[in-house]
């Protein structure tokens, strides 16, 4: 059993019925979304504002995710979702992420995700913003 520390950033997800199969399990596909999420709210809850990114010619894409399901999520289950910052480069940075299941701390899933960041007209690599370089050099 996992329980997720307080002093690491997490994100409250509740599962519903457009997540889950005919079973009430949850789509293998829904994972990334509930990621996408926390990966978002960490850099919001960091202070950059994601609008401000787009008029300043800046997007994030993963470049890259190594994902294990371990158990199943189900149809109403309370989950967190973590995003931990685990390093960076001039032009990336990745997470370790986490889907843990609220009632008993057990880790349903986790991921190694790399994301790019790239300019939106052109969808080429380009520097982090100083915003983003300061943020992942205090980490």
């Amino acid at each position: 059993m996992t329980a997720v520390d307080s002093a690491q950033f997490h994100w409250p997800v509740r599962v519903y019925i457009e997540d889950t199969d005919a079973g009430g399990i949850v789509y293998h596909a829904r994972y990334l979304h509930f990621m996408e999420r926390a990966r978002t709210e960490w850099v919001r809850s960091q202070g950059i504002a994601l609008r401000r990114g787009l008029d300043e010619n800046v997007s994030y894409v993963v470049q890259k995710m190594a994902i294990q399901f371990r158990q199943p999520a189900k149809l109403d289950d309370e989950l967190w979702v973590t995003a931990v910052l685990t390093g960076s480069g001039r032009v990336w940075f990745g997470f370790d992420q986490k889907v843990i299941r609220q009632s008993d701390g057990a880790v349903l899933a986790e991921a190694d995700v790399k994301v790019a960041c790239v300019a939106l007209d052109s969808g080429r690599p380009r520097a982090l913003p100083e915003s983003m370089q300061a943020i992942v050099r205090e980490q």
